[in-house]
């Protein structure tokens, strides 16, 4: 089952009530809602002369019919409308909730309820490339290219992963550096002050819903951010002592960004009101988990590092623990939510692939490049043609996973031998993917050309590409 919205498909209807309805011929001048290809999913919008519904159905070619599995919108307060009797024109529509074009919603009603903060995401990015082929991408993705950065001495572990701010700056999160660094837009490299600086301070970043930008405190004894005018300031934490505390972060469906525990002994989250606050975990150790994922039922998933069993947070805040297939020491560093829902572990130094389905269910798959305890890659990143480029930390190649679960690799232009390159990755509203420079002299970029620009919505949202 796809999601495939294609221009220019109308019909009518004569069906009554809050059921699947059955479809007529198509109107005058319209494609009829055959080309949405039995058993694919659609939004589609029912209008009579005044009952209206905007939502996501089912098209299925025996009996013509288009079942109503999800209401964006209607004149029955956003419930499923009984439809009265009479001709009703149906649409094949792209809806608002589809298309937003800010920071993320932070809605409960939006994930793990129903699901539509999830749909709309994945609608989104669906509909980035050009053309009616989902992830067509052109057919020119994945030119690897350099870009000059601004700090440059090998080796120094300057930043650790990154994230992109609703005014399409790419911000690299420090994590030894005494200066901020970004990217604009239009690929413009620049630094900034910081308020507060310390040796391995701050790993990974998250963007709340208010445009903030946060920093993951690993050693860093006070939090800081970045608003969206661009002030950098400090807050409070709860817990400040120790090193390797937290890496990464992710925004929870209710607007609580929480910070994925390393070494920590209690989870810390900080509420959409600024509130800092601690809660107990089930698991901790030692290097437990680096990086995590928003699952499409608005559980947060921890990346286990060198955990032995998988530990997530549901949307209602419960914490609970899970079996792995495979674990190791330093296993995994960072995940990816792939376009199909699945959780992606990014291999640092296991020598599998291994993932989550939508059902939950924990599996291994076969990696081309592998070597055990080689840290070789660190991050991940979704591209627009569905493809989950895993960022290389050290190693010679890159390599990726298909949107159809194939692996392959792919050649990169700058590599250092014993040294983490690059730590983590952002997408860009453009279809380029930026490395975020951890102990390399250079950045570097994939570009994906989406075709027509991906836009804010999917970008910035809370499903795609946290570290």
């Amino acid at each position: 089952m796809a999601l495939v919205l294609k221009n220019r498909v109308k019909s009518t209807t004569t069906t009554t009530g809050t059921g699947t309805i059955t479809l007529g011929s198509a109107a005058t001048g319209y494609q009829s809602f055959s080309v949405i290809g039995n058993g694919n999913e659609t939004y589609y919008v029912i209008k009579g002369t005044t009952e209206w519904e905007v939502g996501k159905g089912t098209y299925t070619s025996s009996g013509t019919t288009l079942s109503r599995q999800l209401v964006f919108g209607s004149s029955n307060s956003g419930a499923l409308v009984n439809f009265s009797a009479g001709t009703k024109d149906v649409l094949c529509a792209y809806p608002a909730a589809a298309m937003p074009l800010g920071v993320p919603f932070c809605d409960d009603s939006e994930i793990g309820t129903d699901l539509s903060g999830w749909t709309a995401f994945q609608a989104a990015l669906n509909n980035g490339v050009a053309g009616d082929v989902t992830f067509g991408n052109n057919n020119t993705n994945g030119v690897v290219s350099t870009y000059s950065i601004l700090t440059t001495v090998e080796g120094s572990n300057y930043y650790f992963g990154g994230v992109l701010a609703p005014n399409g700056d790419i911000h690299f999160v420090p994590f030894s550096s005494t200066v901020g660094q970004k990217v604009s837009g239009t690929g413009v490299v620049s630094t900034y002050s910081l308020v507060y600086t310390t040796s391995a301070a701050y790993a990974g970043g998250v963007l709340a819903s208010n445009g903030d930008i946060h920093f993951v405190p690993t050693a860093a004894n006070r939090g800081q951010k970045i608003n969206a005018s661009g002030v950098v300031s400090t807050y409070s934490l709860v817990l400040t002592a120790g090193t390797a505390k937290y890496y990464g972060g992710v925004l929870a469906p209710n607007g609580d960004i929480h910070f994925i525990p390393r070494s920590a002994s209690v989870g810390q989250k900080v509420s959409a009101a600024g509130v800092v606050s601690t809660y107990s975990l089930v698991y901790t150790t030692a290097n437990a988990y680096s990086g995590g994922v928003l699952a499409p039922n608005g559980d947060i998933y921890f990346v286990p590092l060198s955990a032995v069993v998988g530990q997530k947070i549901s949307a209602a805040g419960v914490v609970s623990t899970f079996s792995l297939v495979y674990t190791t020491a330093n296993a995994y560093q960072g995940g990816v939510l792939a376009a199909n829902g699945e959780i992606q572990f990014v291999p640092f130094s296991s020598v599998y692939g291994q993932k989550i389905s939508t059902a939950g269910v924990v599996s291994t798959y076969s990696l081309i490049n592998t070597g055990l305890g080689q840290q070789r890659y660190s991050g991940g990143v979704l591209a627009p043609n569905g493809d989950i480029y895993f960022i290389p930390g050290i190693t010679s190649v890159g390599q990726k996973v298909s949107a159809t679960g194939v692996v392959s690799t792919y050649s990169i232009l700058y590599t250092v031998s014993a040294t983490l390159v690059n730590s983590g990755g952002v997408l860009s509203p453009s279809g380029e993917i930026y490395f975020v420079p951890y102990g390399g002299g250079i950045g570097q970029k994939i570009s994906t050309n989406p075709g027509s620009p991906l836009g804010p919505g999917v970008c910035l949202s809370s499903f795609l590409n946290k570290f």
